[in-house]
């Protein structure tokens, strides 16, 4: 019996150890697929699983890799498609004694932006689109282990956003509404409007026709605003050209001829130009008329009905040319005659504003305002640098009519 037991021992042992070494060697061997992470696909809010993945069966001495942290998918919003968050990485082949690769965290998808102040028009919540998480590195690297590339990165879902406002400021701002055409002009503003007139062709000159008294024809200045208002006119390249009965100025402004046709009489009152209208001031018929007038009403002590008087003449021209414009001007100041000055400047919008409001193309410019005396050579006429800044508030007045 004795010889039997260690006989039966010497047999087992070799098979024995032969079983070992098969189980050791599946275990060393790490033949179970490592955790592929599970595909994380967020689904607008509802957090994607994203798979614990097993990492396969561990080698002797490294840790189990989780295959990728399961992504959120992105906070569910209504503003675009929500962001896959990138497919979990398959974390690298485990070599041997090398922990798994984690497979990145999986992207989130991002939450997605409200897309700045949306306006009334559209306020979908849209925004910038997330980028969908970072790529995961695929875990340490084990001595002669490939490192895993753990998938794309998660698109993040492309937000559709809001419209973007015509004039709002920033993306999707409060929308300006536009801003009015006149505006400020310099020294002066523009009131009163003419929505949807076009008083100048669409090719060949748009003839302008500057009305009024000595200021107009250019006292102290030869050519008066018209030279500045030319100017002006030319470095805009718009085509323009002055007409009247009348005619002084420089023969050339900025290297073109210079029109040097007006209607602007020395020394006369309202009522003596009313007695040019229609004929032959409005031959030939102006497309724009720029009316200057009432100086000498006032210093001839007629001033009393003067702004009545204005609106008359206003009448005949628009009965005459109904689809011409008339800009009416505020005076500028004189300070000998300051009160009257005020006085009569202050009927003038209202003489403005009820044609306008009977449809007629009538606006008013205010040449009056912020213009200083020391621009004034004699006390009454501009002197150049007075008639370059008429020539300006003329110009914002009319800029947008011009082709």
């Amino acid at each position: 019996m004795q010889v039997s037991t260690v006989r039966t021992k010497d047999w087992c042992l070799p098979l024995c150890a032969v079983a070992l070494l098969a189980a050791c060697s599946s275990s060393v061997d790490g033949s179970g697929a490592t955790g592929s992470g599970g595909s994380a696909v967020g689904q607008g809010g509802s957090s994607a699983s994203g798979g614990s993945g097993s990492g396969g069966t561990t080698s002797l001495g490294g840790a189990v890799g989780t295959g990728g942290s399961s992504g959120s998918g992105g906070s569910s919003s209504t503003g675009g498609a929500v962001g896959t968050g990138g497919s979990a990485g398959t974390g690298g082949a485990s070599p041997s004694g090398g922990s798994t690769g984690t497979g990145g965290a999986v992207g989130t998808g991002g939450s997605v932006g409200t897309g700045g102040d949306t306006h009334a028009d559209a306020a979908p919540t849209g925004g910038s689109a997330a980028t969908g998480g970072t790529t995961g590195t695929g875990g340490s690297n084990s001595d002669g282990g490939p490192r895993a590339t753990v998938g794309s990165t998660g698109s993040g879902g492309s937000a559709t956003g809001a419209r973007t406002g015509t004039g709002g400021t920033g993306t999707g701002g409060a929308r300006t509404g536009g801003s009015a055409t006149g505006g400020t002009a310099t020294g002066g503003t523009t009131t009163g409007g003419a929505p949807g007139v076009d008083p100048c062709p669409a090719s060949g000159q748009c003839k302008i026709m500057p009305l009024g008294d000595s200021i107009t024809d250019g006292t102290g200045y030869s050519g008066g605003y018209r030279v500045e208002l030319f100017a002006k006119a030319i470095a805009d390249k718009k085509n323009i050209t002055f007409v009247g009965s009348l005619s002084n100025g420089p023969d050339t402004v900025s290297g073109v001829t210079f029109p040097k046709s007006h209607e602007g009489h020395f020394g006369w009152t309202i009522a003596q130009v009313d007695d040019l209208i229609p004929d032959p001031a409005l031959n030939p018929a102006p497309h724009i008329v720029l009316l200057h007038l009432g100086t000498n009403d006032i210093n001839q002590n007629i001033a009393s009905g003067a702004p009545d008087r204005l609106g008359s003449l206003i009448d005949q021209i628009v009965a005459t040319l109904p689809a011409a414009l008339v800009v009416v001007a505020k005076i500028i100041p004189e300070p000998s005659q300051a009160s009257g000055i005020s006085t009569y400047n202050a009927a003038l919008p209202g003489v403005a504003q009820a044609r306008a409001n009977a449809g007629k193309h009538v606006i008013l410019v205010d040449q009056f305002t912020g213009f200083p005396t020391s621009e004034l050579g004699d006390g009454v006429h501009p002197n150049q640098a007075g008639y370059a800044r008429m020539a300006g508030v003329w110009y914002e007045a009319i800029k947008s009519y011009l082709h």
